[in-house]
């Protein structure tokens, strides 16, 4: 069944649905390319913890609404501007918070990435125990590209060391295909079967005992945080802080150009800067 109108109402940002097993949180601010608000952020986290306490949900699902999964962090202006490496410790705290939550969750939870999977996007998809990528969709890191980090250094412990430094030094996207092919996404499916695959996949996961689920999932985890999993993370959310702190000539013309003419031409800057021959 589909969860009471009532229950979703509590949330304006996301939509929670639950079909017998298995749970759908979808993104749902289509307008602004499902950006990680930090609302957003927190009704995740409150959908993550209401599935997780709820014996009857044995797996989840993750998409965007629109046109994307999530084009990463929302970078509107504040009305309290971060000034100080702990307002950007504070920040990459709820992002990694949230994606946390569904690295130690009993659930088995599947990304359904439609459309852009960028920055925390990306991020928040590699948290997924599996990534099904529709055909259309593109992931990436562009955040680095005006003097930003990954918040949740999580890359390179999904993909191999030159795929990683290739996508985190660049800041280049990549299709489904490629995605695909380099572990970042499990399979590509036609975008108008997305939800459906994943569906298919959600119901064969809910197919296994909880306890075994549960426990299997925490063993493989396990495994990572033995090597490192833990510290590595804090240490690049760390980076992250001081990495927005620091001032270069391209951070001043992006935000610049974002202050007087918009975010989004700031964009189209930046893009058109970075795929000229010549970084002009």
């Amino acid at each position: 069944m589909t969860l009471h109108a009532s229950a979703s109402s509590a949330y304006r940002s996301i939509r929670l649905d639950i079909d017998r097993w298995v749970a759908t949180v979808t993104l749902s601010m289509p307008d602004k390319m499902n950006a990680l608000s930090d609302e957003l952020l927190i009704e995740v986290q409150h959908a993550l913890d209401r599935l997780e306490a709820d014996p009857g949900i044995r797996a989840a699902i993750i998409t965007g609404s629109g046109r994307a999964f999530s084009s990463g962090f929302d970078l509107s202006p504040r009305e309290q501007p971060f000034t100080t490496v702990q307002d950007w410790r504070e920040h990459a705290r709820l992002g990694n918070d949230t994606c946390l939550k569904i690295w130690r969750s009993r659930l088995p939870v599947i990304a359904a990435v439609n459309g852009y999977c960028l920055g925390g996007g990306c991020e928040l998809s590699m948290a997924c125990d599996i990534t099904l990528a529709a055909d259309d969709a593109q992931f990436g890191e562009p955040e680095i590209q005006f003097q930003s980090a990954p918040p949740l250094a999580i890359m390179p412990w999904v993909l191999g060391m030159k795929k990683t430094k290739e996508l985190m030094l660049t800041g280049e996207r990549i299709g489904a295909q490629e995605a695909c092919a380099i572990g970042l996404a499990n399979r590509v499916v036609p975008a108008a079967s997305l939800l459906e695959e994943a569906r298919k996949l959600a119901l064969k996961f809910a197919m296994i005992a909880p306890d075994v689920m549960r426990m299997n999932k925490q063993t493989i985890n396990r495994s990572y945080e033995a090597r490192g999993f833990q510290a590595a993370i804090d240490h690049g959310a760390e980076m992250f802080a001081l990495i927005h702190l620091l001032d270069s000539a391209e951070k001043r013309e992006f935000f610049d150009m974002a202050a007087k003419e918009g975010l989004k031409a700031a964009f189209k800057w930046r893009d058109e800067r970075f795929s000229s021959p010549d970084g002009r």
